[in-house]
């Protein structure tokens, strides 16, 4: 009898039928199937040509169509095509077997090592934290870049973005700060960018002994905007998950902006009106909650500091997606093509750049060595030009006439060659050496 009601329940629990819709459209990006109701957000798999299936997303819909995106490259579709709704939610384990491995934006494993799992559920959206149950910044995060540990130190729990234009030094300080932070996990965006800087980042930048304690989310240019998307939230929940469980993780995303340009193009496709240089309103209200999903957790022992790449397009520092991360990030780390030019690496513009909680992590005298190198620079800033041109008479003013004297010392200081290390307690005893 318990058989018979075992049997009638695995039957009452077989679908009587699937839910089967039709591709009525394909347009670029979008993909327009009828005949089954989908919701957002939901996978689906399409029929192909040859019998094979492409994995989609359901990206939004309009009485009774909806609009899918592929995840990969869409080849092979045709007229009616069969289109099955997917399951509800993407499964995937996460455990320290994650370490030393490279994923897709899906979560697959792209580096030929095997199967990924763990013992934890790993959700693909990136978790909420309650404003009010956040960790608070209170310790200096050791970044190994002298420019940014003596004059714009940064704290465990900080966000903060490089803002620089093309081929300034953004990837390349990255890799520097890669190497050099302390951290007991790495977790690492490569967003939009070119695939041959790929392993050019994990042998030169991580190197095998970084590679152990990292986890590389990769979806370059060629890869689909959903893919991108979809990659940039994935490292931000896997970071997520390292420091709930009392990690200190270092979150690197290169770039921000590759992600709101594939914010852009989906929107884009679904006809949203663009607004500002041709992004839609939807891109700015998508990256502050990207933003707040970083930082730190409600466990005291985890934190989780966040630094983003973000592309000036034309050197323009008032870009729209360079100006809205100002604004929503906890400080920015300019990098100006004046400097790169002059042969000044890391080329840091120290007196554009700030952190805003710089002064909740260092001690009294490091703030006052840190200002007195600023209004150092300053000063000199005033009679630079000056100087070739014999115009400049020393003795009229001691202030400037020590501008000038430390000037060569202050740009010593601030360089910084890519293999080389600069701990924290030693950059900040060198910057009070040197403005005492």
């Amino acid at each position: 009898m318990i058989a018979d009601a075992l049997r009638k329940l695995e039957l009452d629990e077989v679908p009587l039928a699937t839910p089967t819709g039709r591709l009525v459209g394909a347009s670029g990006l979008l993909l327009e199937a009828v005949g089954c109701p989908l919701y957002t957000g939901q996978r689906c798999q399409i029929e192909t040509v040859d019998g094979s299936w492409l994995d989609a997303q359901v990206v939004g819909f309009r009485d009774k169509l909806s609009f899918l995106m592929p995840f990969k490259k869409a080849a092979g579709l045709t007229t009616g095509a069969r289109v099955l709704p997917g399951s509800d939610k993407l499964s995937l384990q996460i455990g320290a077997g994650w370490l030393g491995r490279m994923v897709n934006g899906l979560g697959e494993p792209i580096d030929g090592l095997g199967k990924l799992g763990g013992d934890f559920p790993l959700e693909m959206q990136p978790p909420r934290v309650h404003p009010l149950k956040k960790k608070p910044v209170t310790a200096p995060l050791d970044v190994g870049v002298r420019a940014i540990n003596a004059m714009l130190t940064l704290g465990q729990g900080q966000r903060v973005g490089l803002m620089a234009g093309s081929g300034v030094g953004k990837s390349v300080l990255l890799g520097l700060i890669t190497r050099q932070t302390v951290a007991d996990v790495v977790v690492v965006g490569l967003i939009g960018e070119r695939s041959r800087e790929v392993r050019e980042f994990v042998e030169m930048s991580l190197g095998p002994d970084g590679l152990r304690k990292a986890v590389l989310v990769i979806a370059p240019a060629d890869e689909s905007p959903l893919m991108r998307i979809m990659a940039t939230e994935l490292c931000h929940s896997i970071a997520a998950h390292f420091r709930d469980q009392g990690k200190n993780v270092l979150l690197l995303v290169d770039s921000l902006t590759r992600y709101a340009m594939a914010l852009r193009e989906v929107a884009l496709a679904l006809g949203e009106p663009p607004a500002t240089k041709g992004y839609p309103p939807s891109v700015f209200s998508n990256l502050p909650q990207l933003v707040e999903s970083a930082g730190n957790g409600e466990n005291p022992d985890g934190s989780m500091s966040a630094i983003y790449t973000v592309l000036a397009e034309g050197d323009d520092q008032q870009d729209p997606v360079v100006d809205t991360a100002r604004a929503i990030l906890d400080g920015h780390i300019v990098l100006t093509r004046e400097l790169a030019e002059r042969g000044h690496y890391p080329a840091i513009d120290v007196a554009a750049s700030i952190s805003r909680c710089m002064n909740h992590v260092i001690s009294k005298e490091h703030m006052q060595a840190a200002r007195a190198l600023k209004a150092t620079m300053a000063r000199h800033e005033r009679v630079r030009d000056l100087i070739p041109l014999g115009a400049y008479v020393p003795g009229a003013d001691p202030v400037t006439d020590r501008a000038v004297n430390l000037h060569p010392h202050i740009e010593e200081f601030l360089c910084q060659g890519t293999k080389e290390a600069a701990p924290y307690l030693p950059c900040v005893e060198e910057l009070e050496r040197l403005m005492a």
